[in-house]
């Protein structure tokens, strides 16, 4: 029997269909007024299908399969379909077609955070600041459209290099960006990071230890922030990683603030290494000579890239035919979705929209 100072739980359905768990995502919490006491998190609302149907497509096609899963930054999910295929077939990948790689990863890496700052400022109450970051992901898309014909499934890195040079165009307009890309960065921590309100909603919520982090298998930002330096493109390099100068900014507390601080310095990093990129690209081809239809010969191998969520990697086993025998898809936010079901309990409710936000998860890759 329920007292008079008592309260009933009540479980609540957050998601699928609703724009604040960014995609169909599905939160079960159970309330105790709106202090969260528990919750589960049900995915499976976006099945793409992408391993099972990697298995009946053709090696150069992985690619685009991968647009479709990090939707957000498909240079690094066709890059690591790509390295994995170049593995398998010992293929070398000319200098520039790396530096190249590199080069668009990066532009990518910003639009892709873009995003994240501003839907990050929305689900926090903040409005103007999300107009302002579409302003610079607009204009990285149009560099991305310029070189690749697309602004969002690109389709731009193959087996064996990529399928384009930057165009004049591209370049220019990347200079230009580059010229400013700094003040902007710092305009946005000012507007967004300054502000108070958001600093007391941010600072001490949602904290991610070191052994948590490790545990669930966290990469990326997320992990970093916890204070482990583990980055693909320092620890593991590909592309032209190896001889770019950058640094990788790490966190101390592992709370939703130092996940927005770990992040906002990758930006200005990666601004960094788009200099040296413009600057020190290579002269020559941009594609090796490989089959037109890849039979690369039996064996297994695993590759991975940095993307902006974390460590991308696939697991690719051939057994000499041109499709592959088993295809895998190792997406960080599958990784990131879960640990919310440790973080979330004990914070209010307005604070798991945040904290879904801090994570930086995209359905298309967890629903692969």
């Amino acid at each position: 029997m329920i007292g008079p100072r008592d309260t009933e739980h009540l479980v609540v359905n957050i998601g699928p269909q609703h724009p604040s768990t960014h995609g169909v995502l599905r939160l079960v919490a159970e309330l105790d007024g709106e202090e969260i006491v528990n919750v589960e998190v049900s995915a499976g609302y976006l099945h793409r299908g992408i391993e099972k149907l990697g298995e009946h497509r053709r090696y150069h096609q992985l690619g685009t399969l991968m647009d479709r899963g990090d939707y957000l930054s498909g240079i690094h999910g066709e890059l690591a379909a790509a390295l994995a295929t170049e593995q398998l077939l010992e293929v070398e990948v000319p200098p520039k077609a790396r530096w190249l790689r590199s080069l668009m990863g990066e532009v990518n890496r910003i639009a892709s955070h873009m995003i994240w700052y501003g839907t990050f400022g929305l689900d926090t109450g903040a409005m103007g600041q999300f107009l302002y970051a579409m302003r610079e992901r607009e204009t990285l898309l149009d560099v991305l459209e310029s070189v690749s014909g697309q602004r969002m499934m690109f389709n731009y890195v193959r087996p064996g290099g990529v399928i384009a040079d930057i165009t004049p165009d591209a370049e220019q307009k990347l200079r230009t960006f580059l010229r400013t890309i700094d003040t902007y960065i710092d305009e946005h921590h000012a507007l967004l990071g300054g502000n108070e309100i958001f600093q007391k909603r941010v600072r001490g919520v949602g904290v991610i230890n070191r052994e948590m982090g490790l545990s669930f298998g966290l990469t990326g930002a997320n992990l970093r922030c916890s204070g482990v330096p583990y980055d693909v493109r320092r620890d593991k390099p590909y592309a032209a990683y190896g001889e770019l100068e950058f640094d990788v900014p790490i966190g101390s507390v592992g709370d939703a603030w130092d996940r927005y601080l770990v992040r906002m310095e990758e930006m200005r990093q990666a601004a960094r290494m788009i200099r040296q990129c413009i600057e020190g690209l290579p002269e020559g081809d941009v594609m090796a000579k490989i089959p037109k239809v890849v039979r690369p010969p039996a064996g297994e191998v695993y590759a991975c890239v940095e993307s902006p969520r974390g460590e991308l990697g696939i697991h690719l086993v051939s057994d000499g035919s041109d499709t592959p025998y088993r295809f895998h898809y190792r997406a960080p936010s599958l990784f990131a979705v879960q640990v919310l079901e440790e973080i979330l309990p004990g914070t209010l409710l307005a604070d798991a929209i945040m904290l879904i936000g801090s994570v930086d998860i995209l359905i298309g890759e967890i629903d692969r």
